[in-house]
Formats: C-alpha cells, structure tokens, sequence
C-alpha cells in the first residue's frame, strides 16, 4: 500500500501522509512517495492549490527510526537525499501549497511543513527538531530562515517544542483554528485561494520565493518580469 495517498478535487490536490500506525513517520518509500505526488500535482494545469496533511492525530513525528537500524553510512545518507529531494519538490510547486498540521509535526514533519508557503494548524499542533539530541543531523536550514538561528537553535539544542500559538507568534504557523470550526475556516482559504486567477497565483509565488534571495533592485526587476509576463498572456486584471 501506498505511504502517500494523492487526490485532486475542485482544483486541490491534496497529499496525504498515510502511516497512521507509525505516525506518519518518513520513511524511503515515503519520501519517494511524496515525490511522485508534488510532481504530478506541479503537471496537472488543473490544480491551483496543493494541501498536505496527515492521516490520523499525527501530521508526522518525523523520520522513521526503525528503518535506520542496521543501515551503513552510504544508506544513510542516500536515505537523507531521498529526503531532501522530497522536501525540494514540494518547495517547487509553482502553485500555492498549504500544510494542514494536527499534532506533532517533528523533525521531517517540520521539513514537510516548512516546504509549503505556509501552514494552518490546530491548537493541539507542536513543532520540534530533537535530530542533534538523537545524536542526527538535519532540520538545519528551513526553521532558521523562518525562525530566526537562535530560537532554532534552542529548539534543536534543547528539544523544545513550539505550540501552534508560539508557533504562530513566532511567524512560522500562519494561522489556528479551533477544533470546532476548522475545517470550514479552512475551507474559507481554500475557496479564496482557488478562486484566484491561477497564473498570477504562481507568478506572485515566484516573486517572493526568487525575490527574498536577491538584493532590492534585483528583486524588483523580478517582479517587473512577472508583470510583463501577465500582460503579454492578456489576463491582467482577469481580463482577456
């Protein structure tokens, strides 16, 4: 059975972690999992928006550490590059990408949910990186950008784990919803975002994701590109 299951509704796709029974730990087959499932929703032109969420109370309680036990170094790290090229296709989506987290998203979880544009949670959600304190490395390059290196590096260092509202608070978590009415707050987004004209969408997505990388005037010209671009398709505004 497939680790991840992919489904596509209404212009969603949503990716589904599906290893209840480990809590959603990462393993191999999962990392290649996700990948096949954020390339095919990055093919299909009908998908504007891409959910990822985990089945049962878990999001993902990060890699899976029974499938480490008796691997030699060259696995290991092939395994660490599955990974992160799992990671790097869901950063890639050219359409707009949200993590639904419920419960403990840790280590890989934080991974999977630092790769979306940003993440809507539930009050029991907590994030945590224990990777150093296992005696692992990974984890080190996401939470920092967001976060900030020194409370990254407290929750690394210390195994601290950051509640939805702390999480929220400190810019990583975009919003909570209560239990009771989540899923329609989330339903909320989800219409705005698909009713939103698709290529500027993307393009806006481009903009902030190339634009934060590159000094002012570059970041600039970026944006300027994209403009053009929406002109010359004949859809600025909506109009054609």
């Amino acid at each position: 059975m497939s680790s991840v299951l992919y489904s596509v509704e209404g212009g969603v796709a949503t990716i589904m972690l599906d290893r209840p029974e480990a809590r959603n730990a990462l393993n191999g087959a999962m990392c290649d999992a996700l990948c096949e499932a954020a390339k095919r929703a990055a093919a299909d032109a009908a998908v504007r928006l891409v959910l990822v969420r985990g089945n049962g109370p878990v999001f993902c309680a990060g890699a899976d550490v029974k499938e480490r036990q008796g691997m030699g170094k060259e696995q290991v790290r092939e395994r660490r590059l599955k990974g992160f090229a799992a990671y790097g296709a869901l950063e890639a989506l050219p359409m707009p990408a949200i993590a639904v987290v419920q419960g403990a998203a840790l280590g890989s979880g934080v991974e999977i949910a630092a790769a979306c544009d940003f993440i809507v949670a539930l009050p029991d959600a907590t994030f945590g990186t224990p990777e150093a304190l296992r005696g692992t490395v990974g984890a080190t390059q996401r939470l920092p950008r967001v976060l900030g290196k020194r409370l990254a590096k407290d929750l690394m260092f210390t195994g601290r784990r950051l509640t939805a509202e702390e999480a929220r608070d400190a810019g990583f978590v975009a919003r909570v919803f209560p239990h009771e009415n989540f899923e329609s707050a989330l339903q909320e987004i989800i219409s705005i975002v698909v009713a939103a004209p698709p290529a500027a969408m993307r393009l806006a997505k481009r903009c902030i994701d190339r634009g934060v990388e590159l000094d002012p005037q570059g970041a600039l010209e970026l944006e300027l590109e994209a403009i053009d671009e929406q002109l010359a398709s004949g859809q600025w505004m909506g109009k054609s």
